[in-house]
């Protein structure tokens, strides 16, 4: 193991990062970077727990308000802070180094690489509908052991899926490497795709896959919110429901992590933040509306037909398999399986791009390993990149889809939490700071952010449901405290980088 850094902020110093990225690369980080495959299956977990078309419809405007809301206020932060590492400096500037470290630590640990993992599973199931040889079925010659974590069972080992979530990591990985021209060109093409595939979704299924009997079932009576009675065991319910939307639409933030790449970022950095996180609102509730015109919310689990079953009950929770099933027939699953594939390798290579400059920005710190703070001749953290993918190859072999999914939302609410705070915490000790932008219906907007984004963390520790797995993302956190300890000890006694590598 290499030593650390020493430590000397030395994200403020020049770099030799390439301004590669345009306002519309960058607006096509953010949206690609959120839109996985997500939209495409967790509306079905929260017709199942909601029990409304209401409530579904609520909990994706819900979930779209606080992203846009979490936008404005980083789009005033990102424009001060134009750096690599984005969030991290934010909170390193706002709060100290230790609390820009915890962030960068469980980043590293599960949030960044958790989603990445996530995605890359899921680029392995939807493989395996056009591959039925790419199964979930552990391989017996492979080490493999069946271990029970606060998530529930977790099956440790490689499958053929596994295999696929690997090759989605590796190859993405190598692409990036090779500089962030390459990633760039790889995540702005498949963005256009996915965002001109979901359109075309919303489209059909307003048109050619609206039902009457659907319309019937989902818009009148107690289809609409269901017959559960309000208060606060609902309120909960709630709370835990927006889990999966909230994961759907997570990674918004990841632009600000590769700022000193982004061209004139003062301007364009608050702006990509706003059009990116703006249109996949706008899509996934249309989407989520379109689903309710073509399919009924509550459903029959032995159905034979996609309309028996319903959005609740929809083969693996594949909405918009579906959907497009109740359209066009037995062409569906192919057609929704490419589409998610796309979709899943486009979201990989956004959160690859972007997480390897925030462990590149604790490195220069003194914070990481010394390897992951240097740039190769291609301007790229290639240390960083290397670490990150396998660590993410790790999590693929060893965590469900579920399961990280869980443990990334609760720590992913906190620190933006925590990092809109900081907006606060900055506004009141730079008040002379340039602000090129300054946060829209600040200190409001802000604070209501705040407000959500503290509740429904409140409510993973409170729910039966999330309590285990937003223990154990909170003891994540915790972990850190005397990590850092050791890295700054350790710092110390290292020479310093910034010169090396400047």
């Amino acid at each position: 193991m290499t030593s650390p850094a020493a430590p000397d902020n030395a994200t403020d110093q020049p770099t030799g990062f390439v301004k590669a990225l345009t306002l519309t690369d960058a607006t096509m980080l953010v949206a690609g970077s959120m839109i996985g495959s997500g939209i495409f299956i967790v509306s079905a977990d929260i017709a199942r727990t909601s029990g409304g078309s209401g409530w579904l419809i609520l909990a994706w405007v819900v979930t779209g308000i606080m992203t846009l809301l979490g936008a404005l206020a980083y789009g005033e932060l990102a424009a001060m802070f134009p750096k690599a590492g984005g969030q991290y400096v934010f909170l390193r500037e706002a709060m100290g180094p230790l609390m820009g470290f915890l962030y960068g630590w469980t980043l590293f640990l599960i949030i960044q690489t958790g989603t990445i993992a996530a995605v890359g599973v899921a680029f392995g199931r939807f493989l395996g509908v056009l591959v039925p040889a790419f199964t979930p079925d552990l391989f017996s010659w492979f080490p493999h052991a069946v271990v029970q974590t606060p998530g529930g069972a977790a099956e440790f080992g490689l499958s053929a899926q596994r295999a696929a979530a690997l090759f989605c990591i590796w190859s993405i990985t190598l692409v990036n490497l090779r500089g962030v021209r390459e990633g760039k060109w790889i995540q702005t093409t498949l963005t256009a795709i996915k965002l001109v595939s979901i359109a075309a979704l919303i489209v059909l299924g307003l048109t050619v896959g609206r039902n009457s009997g659907a319309l019937a079932a989902n818009f009148t009576g107690t289809g609409v919110w269901g017959i559960g009675a309000l208060g606060p065991a609902f309120v909960i319910t709630f709370g835990t429901v927006l889990v999966g939307s909230l994961f759907s639409s997570d990674a918004w933030n990841n632009v600000t992590f590769a700022a000193a790449e982004v061209q004139n970022p003062a301007k364009n950095l608050p702006r990509a933040l706003l059009l990116g996180t703006g249109i996949v609102t706008v899509l996934y509730c249309l989407v989520n509306v379109a689903y309710l015109q073509a399919l009924p919310l509550v459903g029959d689990a032995a159905g034979t037909t996609a309309f028996a079953r319903g959005i609740q009950h929809a083969t693996q929770d594949r909405v918009a398999t579906a959907v497009v099933e109740q359209m066009f027939g037995g062409a569906a699953p192919t057609i929704m399986a490419i589409a998610i594939i796309v979709s899943a390798f486009g979201c990989s290579n956004g959160m690859i791009l972007s997480g390897a400059r925030v462990y590149w920005a604790m490195a220069r710190d003194g914070l990481f390993f010394r390897t992951a703070g240097t740039l190769s001749a291609r301007g790229v953290p290639s240390g960083a990149l290397l670490a990150q993918a396998v660590w993410c190859s790790v999590l693929c072999l060893t965590g469900t889809y579920g399961q990280l999914l869980d443990y990334v939302i609760f720590a992913a609410l906190v620190f933006y939490a925590l990092t809109t705070i900081g907006l606060f915490v900055l506004r009141a000790k730079r008040p002379d700071a340039d602000r090129p932008y300054r946060a829209v219906g600040y200190p409001v907007l802000p604070a209501l952010y705040i407000v959500l984004a503290t509740t429904v963390a409140a409510i993973l520790l409170i729910a039966d449901k999330t309590r285990a797995q937003a223990l154990s993302g909170l003891g994540i956190v915790l972990l850190g405290l005397p990590v850092y300890a050791l890295w700054r000890n350790a710092a110390s006694r290292a020479p310093a980088l910034a010169a090396a590598t400047d």
